[in-house]
């Protein structure tokens, strides 16, 4: 049991969360790599261990062991390597949920070559702008035809592409991958001496949802998967050889969160249902009919399968359920826990680094709170002059003490900007802008992204509390709060709400919601504007674009 865990952790047993703190750690051997250490190893130990369970909304479903991914991955080594695929090599790789994508990192981290996952959502503008600014030499796309037309139309103006592989299917003027490995050897040796590589060496490189700006190519070594120890096993809580489902697609950071490197190094099998479209009753139906073990979702899909009569499927095969990417808000974890008995922990990070905040084992869920800070990296509570704040008080989370130690999992740069990267990860600390403040017991509550803290009357206003109260009553399913102009007060509180079936936005709703918000927070708080949408705007990540809704009411951050 714990068999890889174990060689990387001295210790994976704690008796509290400040014993967990104090004293947890993660010893890095210098060439590691996680295909060859965590896929080739379990299947050298335990060749019939399962590391995938994929199925689909056509019927499809396919098992592989690590003996399968290992073997496949080997094939397809040998195949990109004859490409001229090598080594520093960068991989743009648009391949929704297939369980070729397993296959493909596996491969790509065995070359040495770097990986960038991407969304099926992006345009041509996005994919050209991806190969330009990390110089991009292949791109693996699943057979879909807005993403090969819209890869293709990119190729025009992103010159250092010179190959492009096709998934699933066959696609002219692409290489189809199940011919490119077909006849290709299972056997692939290690590299050694420079080829071989090495812990500060590039793996994955994540472009931000870009919610302030364009995104950014965020940099992850290859020690980066050790870092989702933390995030697999003591946030989510995955079982070895338990069924893990995080839903997510493979293009954004929470899938090298919840379906691949802290879960296999912790022996869990991943889960991936690879759905057309997110039907809550669906997923539900899943959920219940392939008894996972552990469960993680975005706070958006808590709240549309809450739509549903949750307590009619039985979900009690599901020891934890977790949920990032967005602020939980109360409302949401209290009905939960009335459905299935247990509290949804919450985790908060980012695609710069590992889950850096949550309710770990040890630690009961508190609604509200994203709980308390992940052991190595040195999280604080900062004011604009680098001091740490009061409890109560409002601070940046910051990832301090970067010169004396710098936290295996944490982003090691911005790709080809070296002043971003000094600015960001050169000094003591590493500020994420985002707002929080800390209770006396060390739970910590989200208050806002820096740029989303409303200014109003000499007060100020998180977003997310809000957006608690809001979503608390029965009509919302979802809202986001922001800034508007206002003449005489400069800004007051603006509510943009998605509402749940049966409401319809009238004067009367708008009045019930704004009496709701001054019984549930301080009254000042209260919207004075609410508009009602169909759909919130959201980045390629899911995250809600306040930035956006505030530019359309005109206001200049």
């Amino acid at each position: 049991m714990d068999y890889i865990l174990k060689k990387y952790c001295p210790r994976i047993e704690f008796e509290s969360y400040e014993d967990y703190f104090e004293n947890f750690r993660i010893e890095i051997p210098e060439n590691f790599n996680f295909a060859y250490d965590v896929v080739d190893e379990w299947a050298r130990v335990e060749p019939e261990k399962k590391a995938l369970v994929w199925l689909n909304d056509t019927g499809e479903q396919h098992e592989f062991t690590f003996t399968d991914i290992s073997r496949l991955s080997n094939k397809a080594a040998n195949a990109f390597s004859k490409m001229g695929i090598a080594k520093g090599d960068v991989v743009l790789m648009i391949l929704r949920r297939r369980w070729e994508y397993w296959v493909c990192a596996a491969a790509l981290c065995k070359i040495g070559a770097t990986i960038i996952p991407a969304t099926i959502q992006l345009t041509s503008k996005d994919i050209a702008y991806r190969a330009n600014q990390a110089n991009v030499k292949a791109m693996i796309c699943v057979d879909d035809e807005y993403v090969c037309t819209q890869a293709e139309a990119a190729l025009e103006g992103a010159p250092t592409v010179e190959q492009r592989i096709v998934v699933a299917g066959e696609r002219e003027g692409w290489t189809s991958f199940d011919k490119l490995i077909e006849n290709e050897s299972e056997t692939w040796q290690r590299p050694t001496g420079d080829a071989a590589t090495k812990i500060d060496d590039i793996m994955l490189i994540y472009f931000t949802s870009g919610t302030t700006g364009n995104a950014k190519a965020v940099e992850h070594s290859f020690k980066h998967p050790l870092g989702h120890i933390i995030t697999a096993k003591y946030w989510q809580q995955v079982r070895e050889n338990g069924l893990h489902m995080s839903v997510t697609d493979s293009g954004w950071a929470k899938f090298g969160w919840g379906k691949i490197y802290g879960q296999w190094i912790c022996g869990a099998t991943v889960f991936c249902y690879d759905m057309d479209k997110f039907v809550p009753a669906k997923l539900l139906q899943v959920m219940q009919d392939y008894e996972l073990a552990t469960f993680c979702a975005p706070p958006t899909m808590y709240r549309f399968m809450l739509q549903e009569d949750v307590s009619s499927y039985d979900l009690s095969s599901i020891q934890n359920f977790a949920t990032a990417g967005e602020p939980l808000n109360a409302e949401v974890t209290i009905r939960w826990e009335e459905f299935t008995g247990k509290k949804i922990r919450e985790g908060f990070g980012q695609s710069e680094g590992p889950v850096l905040l949550a309710t770990f084992p040890w630690i009961e869920p508190r609604p509200g709170s994203m709980g308390k800070p992940s052991p190595l990296l040195n999280i604080k509570l900062l004011d604009d002059n680098g001091h740490e704040v009061p409890d109560g008080e409002e601070g940046a989370i910051c990832i301090t003490h970067l010169k004396d130690a710098y936290p295996p999992g944490l982003f090691v740069g911005y790709y080809g900007d070296e002043e971003r990267t000094r600015e960001a990860v050169g000094g003591e600390y590493y500020n994420l802008h985002d707002m929080a403040w800390r209770d006396p017991s060390g739970y910590c509550y989200f208050v806002g992204r820096n740029d989303d803290v409303i200014k109003c009357s000499g007060y100020r206003i998180g977003p997310f509390e809000v957006e608690s109260a809001l979503v608390a009553h029965p009509a919302v399913i979802e809202c986001a709060v922001t800034a508007a102009p206002d003449p005489i007060r400069g800004k007051v509180v603006k509510a943009t709400i998605v509402l749940a079936r049966g409401y319809e936005g009238t004067p009367e709703l708008t009045k019930e919601l704004q009496n709701h918000v001054k019984h549930t927070t301080a009254p000042y708080k209260y919207p004075r504007i609410v508009e009602y949408v169909d759909e919130l705007p959201k980045t390629v990540g899911g995250k809600i674009k306040r930035k956006m809704i505030r530019q359309a009411d005109g206001v200049v951050d």
